[in-house]
């Protein structure tokens, strides 16, 4: 016990550069809650190193206003070493095209850990004003950050990746409360839990029988979420449609893919691999995110092709390039827009549905003061001239002879927020049975960036309580069922086909008819915590 108390009391203690390298160093290694690694167990000494960091703020600063610099600088270098791990990945996709964007590395990898540092900043600027002694702030902490996680995954066209919830979803089992809650909500319970037992010590506060009873009904709480997630497997139907898919992962090395003497080849690719044995047999054949490098709907030829391998009632599911022009009476060109899309093609070849991606990715897809950077010659990675254009829907793709399917390209899958609302389907009119995603990991090589890819994906699957079908280039392509179970999968870096048949839909979730409410339940949770622990501890303190 001694141990710890003084490990409190001597992080509560540092100051300048030490408080911030200390607090960098416990946000980077927070990464190895995540996959591929899945070591959870640390953010116990993560987050409560940093409840013990913030304890100094709160101690250190004479005023309300030097306690809040001090938790925004504390909760910035936290989110700087968080994010620099995290993300590192991202670099790997300017060394796809290194003559063109390597001399950007040090940039975005210091610009962008720096930006997403800021939400964690105010996150605990928020956490020191309701700080004080006792349990109370191990609630304080959770409504901080839970709203800073909420506000990353929405301001400024949002980037939720790698949500400090995802950590408490490491396995099948644990993952099935996110069918119950949605990552947001489940956000803020694991900053309660794994900020708990640290904070039993603060350095300095001997009252901490409230903080080993909260420690003790979290861990509980936790145990018995396990548990109730390994039943609802146990007992979940191992059930699966009529539809027969066919996912094709070609592994196109991204450097190679768009040199235009590549590209007769990659194609020849994925006919011949489509059009293996068993074919006859197979309903919807799925290719990955912009799989051919040229656009699809602007060449007869391999639309031809395509109708020629495949059988009469079998539909191919791809993602393409679009580029859509706008003419005057005169015929005279007066706008070309380009589109990330996905088709759905035919047996006689005919493209018969699309959808064009509604969320781009900034900076990849698309500038922001697209003119203006482009003059300076600098270009987003895709390399098109004036970006992406976002596309208008609709967001249910009705795909010929099966249920209609929630198509996402790429990290569209990955906000929550904007995923949910179609489970229900209003507006579109047509209720989703699946969800379709289609990627191109290959510009992040053989990172951590594609398993933390596939994780959130199969983490929308159980959430919404659908199967989840995913192509992508270089792999993790798999066929997951709505209790997230991998059903069929390919691995990364890796040329292959998978038969599978596509896993029944199950039952709407209690997220997916809840949403927001599930987020606001478990804040108001917290907040009501945090008042019953601060009466009791300032309670305990005047009666000495």
């Amino acid at each position: 016990m001694a141990g710890p108390a003084r490990m409190a009391a001597w992080m509560a203690g540092l100051t300048g550069a030490k408080r911030a390298v200390t607090a960098a160093l416990l946000g980077a290694v927070s990464v190895l809650a995540f996959a591929p690694v899945h070591f959870w167990p640390v953010l116990f000494v993560s987050l409560g190193g940093l409840v013990w960091l913030l304890d100094g703020s709160y101690r250190g600063g004479a005023t309300r206003a030097t306690q809040s610099l001090g938790a925004a600088l504390t909760g910035f270098w936290f989110g700087f070493g968080f994010f620099l791990t995290g993300l590192y990945w991202v670099a790997e996709a300017f060394l796809v095209e290194p003559w063109r964007h390597g001399w950007l590395i040090p940039l975005v990898m210091t610009a962008l850990p720096a930006g997403m540092a800021l939400f964690f900043a105010a996150g605990c600027t928020v956490a020191m004003l309701l700080w004080c002694p006792g349990p109370a702030r191990v609630f304080a902490l959770a409504i901080g950050i839970g709203l800073a996680e909420f506000a990353r995954g929405h301001v400024l066209t949002g980037f939720p990746w790698n949500l400090i919830g995802y950590g408490l979803l490491f396995d099948t089992a644990s993952m099935q409360l996110a069918a119950v809650l949605g990552v947001y909500a489940i956000t803020v319970l694991a900053v309660l839990l794994f900020a708990a037992p640290a904070a039993i010590w603060d350095g300095e506060d001997r009252h901490n029988l409230g903080t080993v009873l909260l420690t003790g009904v979290l861990l509980t709480m936790f145990g018995g979420s396990y548990v109730w997630g390994s039943v609802r497997l146990a007992n979940a139907p191992d059930a699966s449609s009529d539809v027969r898919l066919r996912l094709v992962q070609p592994n196109v090395n991204q450097a190679e893919k768009w040199r235009p003497e590549n590209a007769t080849g990659i194609f020849e690719t994925y006919l011949n691999m489509t059009q293996r044995r068993g074919l006859e047999s197979i309903d919807i054949v799925v290719w990955p995110e912009t799989a051919l490098p040229f656009p699809l709907d602007k060449s007869p030829d391999a639309l031809a092709a395509i109708g020629e391998i495949l059988p009469a009632r079998t539909v191919l599911l791809l993602g393409s390039a679009r580029w859509a022009e706008e003419r005057n009476d005169q015929g005279i060109l007066v706008n070309r827009n380009a589109y990330n899309s996905l088709m759905a093609v035919d047996g006689t070849g005919k493209v018969v549905a699309v959808y064009d991606k509604i969320h781009l990715v900034p900076f990849g897809e698309y500038l922001p003061y697209q003119d203006f950077l482009e003059s300076l010659g600098i270009m987003q990675m895709t390399g098109v001239r004036g970006g992406f254009s976002v596309g208008a829907g609709p967001r249910v793709l009705e795909v010929p002879g099966v249920a209609p399917a929630l198509p996402l390209i790429c990290y569209e899958i990955i906000f929550p927020s904007e995923v949910r609302p179609v489970r229900n389907a209003g507006a579109e009119g047509a209720q989703p049975g699946w969800l379709l995603n289609v990627t191109n990991d290959a510009w992040f090589g053989s990172s951590a960036g594609p398993y933390q890819h596939f994780l959130q994906a199969r983490v929308r699957a159980v959430e919404l309580g659908l199967p989840l079908v995913r192509a992508a280039n270089t792999g993790i392509s798999a066929v997951v069922d709505p209790w997230g179970r991998i059903v069929a999968s390919i691995d990364l870096d890796t040329k292959g086909i998978r038969d599978v048949r596509l896993p029944a839909d199950g039952p709407t979730t209690f997220y997916a008819k809840q949403g927001l409410r599930t987020e606001l339940l478990t804040l108001g949770f917290s907040l009501l915590g945090w008042i019953v622990c601060g009466m009791w501890g300032r309670r305990r303190r005047l009666t000495g």
